[in-house]
């Protein structure tokens, strides 16, 4: 199985590569402005599964995110977008980012979900850790993209094609504060092909859980403090 994660020149893309590694999976990482991604077309073919990263700015200064959406729900091909990745499968479809009514830099809150597509299993609510000043507008989604996740304040925190295989969150799976954030990829993994290893998921949830528990109630505040940086 081939999966493309898409780095936006995010600091912490490694995290989303080492999450997926930890599933079984290893991916190609390539640059937003990479060469390679001039076709998105041949791309989009080539790779079971593309995976757009979060990172700093707009998604319409995301080098080939938009584009590659577009090329994705051409060919079919799996795609998740997370934090700018997310934002870029708005755009692409005609939704408006905007400024989000809460400013969240390194901070968590909860998420309430339908518990389906790649939140399938998650607890309801679960706790997501935010880093973005911006979000997709609600009154401008279209009509083929489906919230399936909001926080308490209505922001949307995950969407799906009602078609495709297209998934976006806003929040970061990846991040150690965040619940259930193997299960999500695990799920999206499915979408591309990986047959589901239901033991290796609760290993590695339970994993996290002893990590951040033996860290709280601190030493997770300081993490979070840590890691804050400008995301999208």
């Amino acid at each position: 199985m081939r999966i493309l994660v898409v780095d936006n020149y995010d600091s912490f893309v490694f995290n989303l590569v080492q999450y997926l590694g930890q599933l079984g999976v290893d991916a190609e990482v390539w640059r937003n402005d990479d060469a390679r991604l001039s076709d998105e077309s041949t791309v989009a073919a080539q790779f079971d599964g593309v995976l757009l990263s979060p990172g700093p700015g707009i998604p319409e200064r995301a080098g080939a995110s938009i584009n590659l959406v577009h090329a994705c729900a051409a060919a079919h091909t799996p795609l998740l977008g997370v934090c700018l990745g997310h934002q870029a499968i708005g755009v692409a479809f005609g939704a408006t980012v905007d400024r989000a009514p809460e400013l969240l830099h390194g901070k968590t809150s909860s998420v309430f979900h339908m518990n389906t597509s790649v939140l399938k299993g998650l607890p309801d609510p679960f706790t997501a850790t935010r880093y973005h000043s911006l979000a997709i507008l609600p009154e401008s989604l279209p009509s083929v993209l489906e919230v399936i996740a909001r926080a308490r304040s209505s922001v949307i925190m995950a969407v799906r094609h009602i078609k495709l295989p297209i998934h976006g969150v806003q929040f970061h799976p990846e991040s150690i504060l965040t619940e259930g954030g193997h299960r999500l990829l695990a799920n999206w993994l499915t979408y591309c092909g990986w047959s589901c290893d239901e033991a290796l998921i609760r290993r590695l949830e339970n994993e996290v859980d002893a990590a951040v528990h033996s860290r709280l109630p601190l030493a997770t505040e300081r993490t979070a403090a840590a890691t804050v940086r400008t995301s999208a």
